[in-house]
């Protein structure tokens, strides 16, 4: 049984176009616009990710977006003070700030506490490498992933286990998909396989995941996840075209005697909000139980806040619940105004507390427990919850995000329609 090479190697995953144009730092050195190959270290590994740094029209700030297979997700304005490249990420209390050294960026990755640093882990980046784990042409293996796995993680402290379904594409050697979990998915990840060996990653502003698994020889794969600062558990993965996870509708549940939902919270400008106000009357009602620090609620709002402005004229409405990690209004709006303006959301956000089960339990009683975020809620014209929806299978997930497009879709449908 072979094992994997736990060394860190890269792979080719997508060319991007390379750039020469640049432009100067306050010090007066130059940072080249296009791809910069990131690193952040964990422990004796290396998580790769891409940049895509250009300067802006203002000639004082640059867009920054990172570079996750198909998806381009930018980041909140990015400039230089102290000659350091500060790349701020609002929404998840993160930033980068770094240092230029010719075609060299060196610095770190800081995770806040309500502004204040909590942790650091170091950042490089260098410009013009425009590849993730190996260069084009240097990963080799006659090993396919391609398919469903029924994956088990481990939390090797605690003993804690969860129940996964992998879902993998391969094309040579170059890997895409995700993991689905009951309560969500770890967005979109990009990797190879080298050998007997896999590699993936992905990086969204909160989220910093480094897979390895060996591929063994029964065809197991046998790895470990890093995540963010400290996380860290083993996985074990089986190769199953049946694997499922439990029903998404059946996890989150209205306790016996209810059968609406009844809250009264602020939004960001001190208005307060209850399903009794006259916009909700007599309409479809969607509920976003969300977190502006959550990445798999800005995935399910990028589709929600288009779908609503396309079809609030026929009789349906959504307001969210946000859970943040401060219910302090001066520390948790701001939060919520940038999720707002970024997402272009033009239905209602309110204050419901903070994401803990004591919060959650007190704000919603009527539900046995809030275990995902997000969590969504179904409603009907005469107020009553149809459905309860556990997590969100994002795009990186391919299949299962269209499936979640078909059911969503075809449930509003049925609920805008009945009289």
């Amino acid at each position: 049984m072979r094992y994997i090479n736990w060394i860190v190697a890269s792979l080719f995953l997508i060319v991007l176009p390379s750039y020469t144009s640049s432009f100067e730092t306050t010090s007066g050195s130059t940072l080249k616009n296009g791809i910069w190959r990131a690193t952040l270290a964990r422990d004796t590994h290396r998580l790769p990710l891409l940049l895509d740094i250009s300067k802006n029209p203002d000639n004082k700030t640059f867009s920054v977006f990172v570079v996750n297979g198909t998806e381009r997700l930018k980041m909140d304005s990015t400039y230089i003070q102290d000659d350091s490249l500060v790349i701020p990420m609002q929404l998840f209390d993160a930033k980068i700030v770094a240092k230029q050294d010719g075609d060299h960026l060196k610095g770190r990755y800081y995770r806040l506490a309500n502004g204040v640093v909590a942790g650091s882990i170091p950042f490089e980046a260098k410009f013009g490498e425009n590849y993730k784990f190996y260069k084009k042409g240097e990963a080799k293996s006659s090993k396919n992933v391609a398919g469903k796995w029924a994956t088990l993680f481990k939390n090797e402290i605690t003993g804690d286990t969860t129940r996964a379904v992998a879902n993998f594409a391969q094309q040579g050697t170059d890997v895409t998909g995700s993991f689905l979990t009951p309560t969500g998915d770890y967005r979109f990840l990009t990797g190879s396989v080298n050998g007997d060996s896999l590699f993936l990653s992905t990086f969204d502003g909160s989220n910093a995941m480094l897979f390895k698994a060996a591929i063994v020889a029964d065809g197991r794969l046998k790895g470990a996840m890093w995540t963010g600062l400290k996380g860290y558990k083993t996985w074990n993965a089986v190769l199953d075209p049946a694997a499922k996870l439990p029903d998404a509708t059946k996890l989150t549940f209205l306790k016996p005697g209810f059968e609406s939902i009844d809250f009264t919270f602020p939004d960001v400008n001190g208005k307060q909000w209850s399903l009794k106000n006259p916009r909700f009357k007599g309409k479809a009602v969607i509920i976003q139980i969300m977190g502006s620090w959550c990445p798999n609620c800005m995935d399910e709002t990028n589709y929600v806040a288009p779908w609503y402005k396309k079809n609030k004229s026929r009789g349906v409405e959504v307001i969210g619940l946000a859970f943040e990690r401060s219910d302090k209004p001066e520390i948790a709006n701001p939060k919520i105004k940038r999720m707002i303006t970024r997402f272009g959301i033009d239905y209602p956000i309110v204050l419901a507390g903070t994401n803990t089960d004591e919060a959650t339990g007190k704000a919603l009683p009527m539900l046995n427990k809030v275990m995902s975020y997000p969590t969504t809620i179904f409603i009907d014209k005469k107020g009553k919850v149809r459905e309860i929806h556990t997590g969100f299978s994002g795009p990186g997930t391919g299949k299962y995000y269209d499936d979640f497009v078909s059911d969503f879709n075809g449930l509003m449908d049925k609920l805008i329609n009945e009289k």
